[in-house]
């Protein structure tokens, strides 16, 4: 194995692999409940708030650790933390494949998440580290985002078949052997890298980003159980607000940040952080909304509602061949613009689909365009944020990155399960009666379209009221994504314009 050093001299084949395995299974393992959501509901009797924590339970940890994970990765080397993420990894699939509530549930995707968190940025950062020409990088990263986006195919389409044959719990057993072939691999081929200079493990940055994030995400996703004008929420949302500007005051101060939020002076870095934020919410949102409204609302068996998603991530892989050169030749602006216009499009098309549609064809146009659309967007803006900075600071950007980008994916099923489920809630005021309402105010709509006994009409009631909030969580997703094009238009500068930020920014690392 080559030595450790602060840059790789090149990267070999072998490394590339093992990072886009790695990530692959990190991402795989996000979008493998998409399936199974109705069937988790039916197992566990769950609410809307419940199913949706299913996924942010994973993506949460994934969030709040990696900038910590990328600071980690500088110091020790990041080949280390990609065979132990491999291995966390495993060990939460392993909790979730003998889930027997979904408590157990919530506390194995945490697991899990925690070695994603490993993983995201440790494969990205050995990557860039390894590829200090912005044309070898640019190739390079549409080669981990490709790889990201082949996994986001295949986990739905897994946790389908496996969960039409069997248990749905079946579906967390290929991920934990997955995992444990991950560590073994990034072990034996993995180049290291490390850049320890001016960093250090930054505790009270830590711990304010995780009170601030932890505190939204559960405001905003009990919120839509309990209303948020319940005083709870209300305080749990003033929390978030204070930690992070908590956080910001820290990292300020700190001689060795987590985050260096001088990089935010950086255009097209701060483009690339907002973009994977209110871009993944709308995504990873509009994802949740489609396998809820399939499964969980329409009964589809879960072999069928996962065919939308495998179209939705299949699309990448026709796209490969020209991603890389299309990265080289282009400005990120117009890649990320290209990509989140179809983006939006594909959302408010699926907004406008009759909740009563059970035909999979009716799909097909907007989830080619959603496809299109995150190939464009997730290829481009890392490159965007990785190229934007200095060498030595891209485990910090990385991290950072990927932060913005998971937490995006965790507020979307939260968001869209808020909008939705206080939609349908409200559309369904006064109109049950007997069973219907006493099932309804125990879990609400989501509840009463999966208990027989409280009788047809008031099944369809329920349907009929999911459907208008479905919509309008889609029409939240679009303007999201369409949020995205504006940030893209004002932020996003000419490389040129990038080279003195550049350049401050490195001297202040050099510094500090």
């Amino acid at each position: 194995m080559t030595g450790t050093t602060n840059v790789v001299k090149g990267l070999d084949r072998g490394t590339l692999i093992a990072c886009c395995f790695a990530v692959a299974i990190a991402q795989m393992c996000i979008t493998v409940p998409t399936s199974i959501n109705g069937a988790i509901t039916s197992e566990f009797g769950s609410s809307g708030a419940q199913v949706a924590w299913v996924t942010s339970a994973f993506i949460l940890p994934t969030a709040i650790l990696e900038l910590n994970f990328g600071v980690v990765g500088d110091l020790f080397g990041r080949k280390r933390l990609l065979v132990l993420g491999g291995l966390v990894l495993a060990l939460g699939e392993l909790v979730n494949a003998t889930a027997q509530s979904i408590t157990q549930l919530w506390v194995g995707q945490g697991l899990a998440g925690v070695g994603a968190a490993m993983l995201f940025p440790s494969s990205l950062a050995v990557i860039a580290a390894a590829t200090p020409g912005e044309k070898q990088r640019s190739k390079a990263v549409a080669t981990w985002s490709v790889s990201l986006s082949l996994a986001s195919a295949i986990g739905p389409l897994m946790s389908g078949v496996i969960a039409n044959e069997a248990n749905f719990r079946w579906v967390f057993v290929p991920p934990a052997v997955i995992g444990v072939i991950v560590s073994l691999v990034c072990w034996k081929y993995v180049t290291d890298s490390k850049a320890p200079r001016g960093r250090s493990l930054d505790w009270p940055g830590q711990i304010t980003i995780a009170i601030a994030l932890t505190a939204l995400l559960w405001g905003v996703i009990e919120g839509s159980d309990t209303g948020f004008s319940n005083t709870g929420i209300i305080i749990a949302l003033v929390v978030a607000v204070l930690g992070l500007i908590a956080f910001v005051w820290v990292e300020l101060r700190s001689a060795s940040p987590m985050f260096n939020l001088q990089l935010l002076k950086i255009p097209s870095f701060a483009a690339a952080a907002g973009v994977a934020l209110v871009g993944m919410l709308g995504f990873i949102g509009t994802a949740y909304s489609v396998s809820i409204r399939l499964g969980a609302v329409m009964h589809l068996d879960t072999l069928e509602a996962s065919l939308p998603f495998v179209i939705l991530q299949s699309i990448p892989l026709l796209l490969a061949p020209v991603i890389s050169r299309m990265l080289s030749q282009l400005e990120p602006r117009w890649l990320l613009i290209g990509g989140l216009l179809p983006m939006a499009a594909g959302q408010f098309w699926v907004a406008a689909i009759p909740i009563a549609t059970t035909s999979l064809g009716a799909f097909i146009g907007p989830v080619l365009l959603l496809g299109v659309g995150f190939i464009f967007v997730v290829s481009s803006l890392t490159a965007a944020a990785v190229n934007a900075v200095p060498i030595e600071l891209t485990g910090m950007a990385s991290g950072a990155t990927s932060l913005v980008r998971e937490f995006g994916q965790a507020l979307g099923p939260a968001v869209i399960s808020a909008v939705a489920m206080s939609t349908a809630s409200s559309a369904l005021a006064g109109k049950l009666t007997g069973a219907g309402a006493v099932v309804n105010e125990a879990g609400g709509p989501l509840a009463v379209v999966n208990v027989p006994d409280v009788g047809e009409a008031a099944q369809l009631a329920a349907q009929n009221a999911l459907g208008d909030g479905l919509a309008v969580g889609m029409v939240v997703c679009g303007c999201a994504s369409l949020a995205g094009v504006a940030l893209t238009l004002i932020l996003v500068r000419k490389n040129e314009d990038r080279q003195v930020i550049e350049g401050s920014a490195a001297a202040e690392a050099s510094s500090a």
